[in-house]
């Protein structure tokens, strides 16, 4: 059995498992209470929020507590439609982004926002120029994600950042693909919100956080009691925030370093061992511009679903492109904006994602495997 799907989840890392269940053992109390219970688990939420933004170079209260990457998107783009449609009504994304993004984007548009959606080319990236061209007076967002969680390209992240230096809109960035492998310099970039998930660097699912600049004004999705300095109503799950900040810390500019490096190895093994045995193969998006534990795969006239399913037979998982859309045949919205809605390509792709446990030893058996199983479906 071999897990090369990191980049729909990944699994616990055992030291987050252990921080998890010694928080729940030790910590179980309120944050909110008062009782020396809640001081303690209170003063455990506050540990983890300093270390987040410690690490993000940010100050400890721009960090929000929440659900996760959906949530976190969710905020930041309606929060600030709805905050900033005095001054404005007209908001830009790419045709590449997460669902998250893209359905805040759709309800919007029902209230009467106007969203611009940019294209993106053949090798899925975007053209700064393109945003310049976009922007108008009555701009009130910006909304691009860091890296593609189908393609792993990387977006010009920092480019777009120094256009808005001049521009009176809101930067929001879905990083959760980026988070954990790549350092995310928020002041750098002019970043004003962004968005993170701990189920993608090895941490729990159900918890992340949003960056929110210092003095930006956004109104809380969830309404109730005062949690997060009243900016995101529900007690706090402390144990898995404990977890996320034990997940992140493991996630160190050394560790991502020499991970890019493995997962690099891991890629050129896997793509020589496919030459090698005769398989016709493309490689999906921006090589020169990607992190390097993606991979979208297109097998010509091979159908990526047979494949899929044959090669999960055979103990392999990997997937044909976002996990929010498991179980839906609509097909890849990031390939259509690179190729086209006709295009072969659409049908014929898998995303291979490397991660946390996995080893060269299981990769060359995978490389052997996915290419016997290519040649074999596409006979």
């Amino acid at each position: 059995m071999v897990y090369l799907d990191h980049a729909a989840t990944t699994p616990l890392h055992p030291e987050v498992i252990k921080v998890m269940s010694e928080t729940m053992q030790t910590f179980f109390g309120n944050p909110s209470s008062i009782h020396h219970y809640g001081r303690d688990a209170h003063t455990q939420l506050e540990l983890a929020r300093q270390a987040i933004a410690q690490q993000l170079g940010v100050k400890e209260h721009e960090i929000i507590f929440n659900s996760g990457g959906t949530e976190s998107d969710n905020t930041a783009i309606i929060g600030t439609a709805l905050s900033k449609q005095a001054q404005g009504k007209h908001i830009i994304t790419t045709q590449i982004e997460h669902p998250a993004v893209i359905e805040s984007m759709r309800y919007l548009e029902g209230l009467g926002f106007e969203v611009t959606y940019l294209p993106v080319d053949q090798k899925g990236q975007l053209a700064v120029s393109e945003v310049e061209a976009a922007l108008r007076p009555d701009t009130i967002l910006v909304s691009i994600m860091t890296a593609n969680n189908e393609t792993g390209n990387l977006l010009p992240i920092a480019e777009i950042g120094a256009l808005l230096r001049e521009h009176p809109a809101v930067f929001h960035t879905d990083a959760v693909q980026a988070y954990g492998k790549i350092p995310l310099e928020i002041n750098e970039n002019s970043i004003d919100l962004l968005s993170i998930s701990a189920h993608k660097i090895n941490g729990p699912k159900g918890i992340g956080f949003l960056y929110k600049r210092d003095g930006l004004s956004l109104p809380a999705l969830l309404h109730g009691g005062e949690q997060e300095e009243k900016r995101r109503a529900g007690t706090e799950n402390l144990a898995a925030i404990m977890g996320m900040a034990k997940a992140a810390s493991l996630h160190t500019p050394e560790a991502q370093q020499a991970a890019a490096e493995q997962y690099q190895t891991f890629a050129d093994v896997l793509m020589d061992t496919l030459a090698a045995q005769g398989v016709d193969v493309q490689l999906n998006g921006d090589p020169a511009h990607k992190l390097p534990h993606i991979l979208n795969l297109r097998f010509p006239g091979v159908s990526s679903d047979l494949l899929l399913m044959k090669l999960d037979l055979k103990g392999a998982a990997i997937s044909t492109g976002s996990a929010c859309t498991a179980g839906n045949v609509e097909p890849s919205h990031v390939l259509e904006a690179m190729v086209g809605k006709e295009h072969p390509a659409i049908r014929e792709s898998v995303r291979v994602s490397f991660g946390y446990g996995n080893t060269l030893a299981e990769i060359e058996a995978f490389a052997q495997l996915l290419a016997e199983t290519v040649l074999a479906t596409k006979k």
